[in-house]
C-alpha cells in the first residue's frame, strides 16, 4: 500500500512540474532594471527563468552593446534571472540589451523547448521630483537607466540562424554543458565531420574526417550559447553553453 502511494505522490508530482513548464509564454516574459541604477552600472532581471522548471538548466545569455553595436560584455548566466553589468557608456548614450533565454529540459506553452529573445534600449532618465525653490535652489531629480520600448520576448523556434534538427541521443552526445575548457562529443562511428556555431551562424571551429568519439578544445570560445552541426549521412545539430 505504501508502495502504491508513493507511486501516486511521484505520479502527481511530475504532472504538476509538466503543467508549470507549459505555461511559460515568451510573448509574456519582460526584462526590468533595477531602481538605485548608477551611471556606470546595471542590474538586469529577467522574468522567464523564476517561472520556469527545472531551474537549474535554465540559460540566459546577455549581451550588451553599445549605441554603434560595440560590444560592452556577454556572459551566460545558468539558474539565475539577475544580471548585474559594469560599463563606461556615458549617459547621453543608450544602451543595447539582449537577453537570450532558453531550457532545453522544458516546454512552453506550445510544447516546443524553451527558445526565448528579448532586445531592448536602455536610456538615462531624469524625473524632477521637486521644482527648483529658495529651499532648494538646484530641485530634487531622480536619475536611473531605464528601457526605451518594454519590449517582450520573442519565440526564436524555427526562427534562429541555426536550423535545429532532431537528434537521436543514442547516437549523439555532448556534455558537459555548460563548459569551461573541454567538450566530449559521442560521435557516430562513421567518419564524419563537425562545425561549432553561434546562434548568428558564425562558424568557429571545425573538424574534418574524424569518427567516433572526440574531446574538444572550446577554451578560446567567447562566452555564450553554441551549436555544434555533425555531419555524415544525415545532419544533426545539438547545443551546448560555454562558460
Amino acid at each position: 500500500m505504501k508502495k502504491i502511494l508513493l507511486i501516486l505522490a511521484i505520479a502527481l508530482g511530475l504532472t504538476q512540474i509538466t503543467k508549470a513548464q507549459n505555461h511559460f509564454n515568451c510573448s509574456q516574459t519582460g526584462m526590468a532594471v533595477n531602481v538605485g541604477s548608477q551611471q556606470d552600472l546595471v542590474t538586469l532581471y529577467h522574468g522567464g527563468p523564476v517561472y520556469t522548471m527545472p531551474f537549474e538548466t535554465n540559460v540566459v545569455v546577455w549581451e550588451i552593446t553599445d549605441s554603434q553595436g560595440n560590444l560592452i560584455t556577454k556572459d551566460t548566466i545558468v539558474d539565475d534571472p539577475h544580471y548585474t553589468c559594469y560599463h563606461n557608456i556615458p549617459t547621453t548614450d543608450t544602451i543595447n540589451v539582449s537577453a537570450y533565454f532558453t531550457n532545453d529540459s522544458a516546454i512552453d506553452i506550445n510544447g516546443n523547448s524553451i527558445n526565448c529573445l528579448i532586445e531592448d534600449q536602455l536610456y538615462w532618465e531624469i524625473t524632477e521630483l521637486i521644482a527648483p525653490s529658495a529651499l532648494f535652489p538646484l530641485g530634487v531629480y531622480s536619475e536611473k537607466w531605464t528601457f526605451v520600448h518594454d519590449n517582450l520576448g520573442v519565440d526564436q523556434n524555427g526562427t534562429t540562424a541555426i536550423n535545429e534538427s532532431k537528434i537521436d541521443e543514442s547516437k549523439l552526445k555532448v556534455y558537459p554543458s555548460p563548459t569551461s575548457n573541454h567538450l566530449n562529443l559521442e560521435g557516430p562511428k562513421e567518419d564524419y565531420s563537425l562545425q561549432i556555431l553561434n546562434i548568428q551562424g558564425q562558424l568557429f571551429h571545425e573538424m574534418k574526417n574524424i569518427s567516433g568519439n572526440q574531446k574538444i578544445n572550446v577554451s578560446f570560445l567567447p562566452p555564450g550559447l553554441y551549436f555544434i552541426n555533425v555531419n555524415n549521412k544525415i545532419n544533426q545539430t545539438i547545443r551546448f553553453i560555454k562558460q
